[in-house]
This record gives C-alpha cells, sequence and structure tokens, in this order.
C-alpha cells in the first residue's frame, strides 16, 4: 500500500481501511505552483487559453514532469503486484495521470478520465495488457457499517 504523504490521503487510506502504509512523495497532488488555491475561474479570468492538462503551472509541474512522477510509482509498484493487489492513495489530478500512464497515454490524457473525490478505480491486466478494469466507482462502506444479517433465535 502506497500513499501520499499528506494527511488527506492517509486519512483516506485510514477510512478505507488500509493500515499498513508506506508514504511516496511521488503520489503527492499536481504542484499548482503560482496557482495553489486559485480556483480554474480565477486563473482563466487571467489566463483565459489556460489548461492545466497541456499548459501545466507556472512555478509548479508541466503535465510532463507529473507524468514521470507517476510513472515512478507504478514503476515501484510492479515488484509488489508479484504478491497481490497494491493500493495506491492519493490526489484527483495525479491519480487521473497515473491512470492515463497505466494504459499508455500521455499525461494529458488524464484529462479524460474524470475521478471523483472518496472513489475507487482498478487497474488491472488483460491478454497481457495494461488496462482500465474500474474507474470512478464509489467506495463501498466499511463493513463495520454494513446491517448485520446473522440469524436470530
Amino acid at each position: 500500500m502506497l500513499a501520499s504523504p499528506r494527511r488527506r490521503a492517509l486519512r483516506t487510506a485510514q477510512l478505507a481501511g488500509l493500515f499498513d502504509v508506506a508514504t511516496d512523495p511521488d503520489l503527492a497532488e499536481w504542484n499548482y505552483g503560482e496557482y495553489e488555491g486559485r480556483t480554474s475561474v480565477e486563473v482563466h479570468e487571467d489566463r483565459p487559453d489556460w489548461n492545466l492538462w497541456t499548459d501545466g503551472c507556472p512555478g509548479g509541474e508541466s503535465p510532463s514532469e507529473v507524468g514521470e512522477r507517476l510513472d515512478r510509482v507504478l514503476a515501484r509498484a510492479a515488484p509488489l503486484l508479484d504478491r497481490g493487489n497494491v493500493a495506491l492513495v492519493g490526489h484527483g489530478h495525479s491519480l487521473r495521470v497515473l491512470g492515463a500512464r497505466w494504459i499508455g497515454l500521455r499525461p494529458s490524457a488524464g484529462s479524460r478520465l474524470r475521478l471523483d473525490t472518496a472513489t475507487v478505480s482498478v487497474l488491472g491486466h488483460e491478454h497481457g495488457r495494461q488496462v482500465i478494469l474500474r474507474w470512478n466507482q464509489p467506495a463501498l462502506p466499511p463493513p463495520a457499517a454494513a446491517p448485520d444479517l446473522t440469524a436470530r433465535h
């Protein structure tokens, strides 16, 4: 299990019942540089033609830099897959790039992979190729929240 070192990602991992967590700074969210804390609407007031997925952020990361970072995550996760499933917990834009890179697309293709908060995506293989098995699925409730269906006497 690898997670971004940001508190919100580590809390998400806990809420998902994942406790044996190694942090990986390469799973951090896109570095928005000068645009950190600004909405897209606010940025477009100054730069109407700006697009995160093609332009990146001044003082922050370009799409290719984010792609390189997430390629490293995938390379670190690859040997762990020999032992079973690997959970990666991170942040929206970065995980969208990770999904694109998993299937061999450019980082900018992450713009086509909508990813909502607290959803689950599953990457896998089919016929020896890396594929997206599930994407942006609502998370299941934790087992403790499931109703008790035990037969009563």
